[in-house]
Order: structure tokens, then sequence, then C-alpha cells
């Protein structure tokens, strides 16, 4: 008996070992950061950006491979069924917590299959109009929208999209009706708007950016808890009466479930260095957004609250995939 628990304490010895030298040594080839969308989008832009960081720090390449389709399904399955051994990784945002409850069955169990490493950042949601809309302020939508429920329609990037979520839960707190229109992508949403279409979209920060530049659209808010420091005259969402009102985009790093804790106690370390760069918090800037340093369990309880959040109003507005 003392023989077997010798064998059995050596054993364990050995795979500690062999965990500790694999954080040690890690990475010995290149890294894959996948993400669910095409190259030049929002979350693409910042994996590359934080890939490039930890690429200077860590001394491998981090690769974005780019896998768009099925709302980011395939993405994030490509990455659970990946070998858990830090070198695919995922640059995830909120259809991670929003997918399962958008499909059903629910396509994967972010909080089972997957381990959160790092939180990155956040990009506001805004809401913009032609500027020959009828509205150019928040509080004449919502009077137009009283007196004519379901009379004006909204542009989003698609069913179940983050802005689109934020309209819904905006339309609620107002307690105003809008037609949703949803399209495949923010691009073409915004050029209706921009072409009279439509007269309101709700879009991240970073897409409407050069369009409010150039006048051809004007933000109504920025439904962040902050003012914007691309649009520092726009009004927050709370500034116009709804206090305690935030939507944004979110990113963050993902691996599979099994990849060895010391080597996402690295990834999160290098992760929380690569935040506090002067490169990466101006191209955060430069997006619309904010770097958000937060320990791994405060990013994983965040994947769980907007999980419960969006399962409420999935339900509510009977909300279905594209």
């Amino acid at each position: 008996m003392k023989k077997l628990y010798i064998q059995m304490v050596f054993a364990l010895g050995l795979v500690f070992a062999l965990v500790a030298g694999h954080a040690q040594n890690y990475p010995v080839k290149p890294v894959k950061i996948v993400v669910g969308y095409s190259a030049g989008g929002a979350v693409d832009l910042v994996a590359r950006t934080v890939g490039q960081a930890l690429q200077n720090s860590m001394g491998q390449p981090f690769v974005v491979e780019n896998k768009p389709g099925a709302g980011t399904n395939i993405a994030v399955k490509s990455v659970i069924d990946a070998p858990a051994d830090g070198y695919t990784l995922m640059l995830a945002a909120n259809a991670l917590a929003a997918n399962m409850a958008l499909f059903q069955p629910a396509p994967f169990d972010a909080e089972k299959d997957l381990v959160p490493i790092a939180l990155i950042g956040r990009v506001p949601v805004v809401i913009a109009v032609n500027p020959q809309a009828p509205f150019q302020t928040l509080a004449q939508l919502i009077a137009l929208a009283k007196d004519k429920p379901n009379q004006f329609a909204f542009a989003s990037p698609g069913n179940g999209s983050t802005p689109h979520m934020a309209v819904e839960f905006f339309e609620r707190a107002a307690g105003i009706s809008l037609q949703h229109i949803p399209y495949k992508g923010g691009s073409q949403a915004i050029t209706d708007v921009i072409g009279g279409q439509l007269p309101l979209l709700a879009v991240n920060a970073l897409e409407a950016l050069p369009h409010v530049r150039n006048g051809k659209l004007k933000l109504l808010a920025v439904l962040s808890a902050n003012r914007s420091t691309n649009f520092p005259d726009v009004p927050t969402i709370a500034e116009s009466g709804f206090a305690g009102f935030e939507a944004s985009v979110w990113y963050g790093l993902v691996a599979p479930a099994a990849t060895p804790k010391a080597i996402v106690e690295l990834l999160h370390a290098e992760s929380q260095k690569a935040l506090q760069t002067k490169e990466v918090r101006d191209r955060m800037s430069q997006v619309g957004g904010e770097v958000i340093p937060a320990s791994s369990a405060q990013f994983g309880a965040l994947i769980r609250s907007e999980r419960v959040r969006y399962e409420k109003l999935v339900r509510e507005a009977n909300i279905k995939p594209d």
C-alpha cells in the first residue's frame, strides 16, 4: 500500500513538472488567435493589435485567423475542439455570451468549454441618425416614437448583434417601440441610413467614426458610462436620462477549457502588460474604445452575467438569430 502511494505521488509530481516545464518554455512556436469575423472589422483590429503586443513580449508570432460564419459559432467550436496546449486562442466578443441564448439548442457552454484568459477592452455602441432625420436628439426620438409606435425603423448589423440587443434594452427603458431592420453587418446598414432609406442606426463606435467625422451621420448618444474621447460633444445615455444604462462591445481572450493553468496565467500576465503599453492604449482609443485590465475571474464573471442578461432579453423580445 505504501509503495502504491509513493508511486502515485511520484506520478503526480511528474505531471506537475511536465505542466510547469511546458509553461516555462511556452511559446515555442506561433500562436493562433481565432476571430469569428472577417478581416478589417473591430474585433479583427483589436486581435491584431493585442497579438502584435504579445508577439513583441513573448518572442513568437501571434497570428490572427479569421473564421466568420454562423454568428461566430464556427470559430468558437473550432477553438473548443483545438488541442488545449495554449497555441489556439480566441478573441471573443459579446456573441460568446449571447449565442448561448440565441441558438437552441445552445451550440456550446462557454463557461465549461472555454477558460477566460483576459478581458481586453470595450467599444461603446452608438445611436446614430441621418442628418435629415425628423429627430436630432434622443429626447425628440423618444417623443416621436411614443406618438407613433413602430413607425420609425432602426438598422443594426444583424439579429442578436450587440447593437440590436442594445436598442432592445433601450426601448424597454424608454417605453418606446421601434421597427428593427437587420443587416448582414454594419457596413450596409450604415450605407442605407446615409442614403436615407432608414432614419436610425445602432452600431459600434468604430464603424460610425469616419461617417460622423465627415458629417454623413449624427450621433444621438453614446451608450457608455463616460463620454467618448472621439465624440466629446455627444452625451452619454446616462446624461440623456437613463442612469445606469450601458451597452458596449467587449473583447477578451479565451482558450480551450483544459489549457494548463500555468499557461493561462502566463498569457493573462502578458496580456495585462500589453494593455499598459502606449501602442495598445492608443490603438484602442483610435477605434473608439478603452482597455480594461481585469482578472481572469472577473472576465469569467462578465461572460456569466452577460449570458443571464441576454437570456432574459431574447426570451422577452422573442429574438431569433439570422
